[in-house]
């Protein structure tokens, strides 16, 4: 069966336990995969769908599954739809941090982090999307020197938990656990 919401279809990819984004189709792997169209093409129509939030789910993929998950999510959203996509940042200049998102993670096989299998910076991740055929705006991200950046972004097209605008962790005066988040549009 083919999901339609008022003609507007706003997913969530690994959704997890919690609902950020009430109103979003919220989807987890064995039910939508990234790395297969066939899951895709029985849920929704090619050029259907308005958005895409993908919070810390990239980073589990290779460079080039993310590559191909990228093209899949393109032929399925619809012109000016986009991907939300936020992930860890390799640029953040805290050493217990990035213990936490490296590659294979910080400890037991359980731990979400032990699936990493890159770790994105705002060039790679942008290269990425471009590479897919989107046009990418950064939302926030650090840069090669650890100073971090924001642009303005509303949670209306999607809330990233992990960000400095919604993470209570993020709201003094030192940043704890920043994203990496970018918005991949489709031309």
């Amino acid at each position: 069966m083919k999901e339609f919401i008022n003609d507007e279809i706003k997913l969530v990819i690994g959704a997890g336990e919690y609902v950020n984004n009430p109103g979003w189709i919220h989807t987890q792997e064995d039910e939508l995969n990234l790395l297969e169209e066939n899951t895709w093409q029985k849920r929704f129509n090619k050029h259907s769908i308005t958005a895409i939030l993908a919070e810390h789910v990239w980073e589990h993929l290779t460079y080039e599954e993310g590559l191909k998950a990228a093209k899949i999510c393109y032929e399925f959203l619809k012109p000016s739809g986009y991907i939300r996509c936020a992930v860890p940042d390799g640029y953040f200049p805290d050493e217990d941090y990035q213990k936490i998102i490296k590659v294979g993670g910080p400890g037991p096989i359980e731990h979400p982090a032990s699936s990493h299998k890159i770790v994105y910076n705002y060039k790679l991740l942008t290269q990425l999307f471009e590479t897919a055929g989107f046009e990418v705006k950064l939302l926030e991200y650090c840069n090669e020197d650890g100073i971090f950046y924001q642009n303005e972004w509303d949670g209306v097209d999607g809330v990233i938990f992990r960000s400095k605008k919604y993470d209570p962790r993020n709201q003094g005066e030192k940043l704890v656990f920043p994203s990496l988040i970018v918005d991949a549009v489709k031309p």
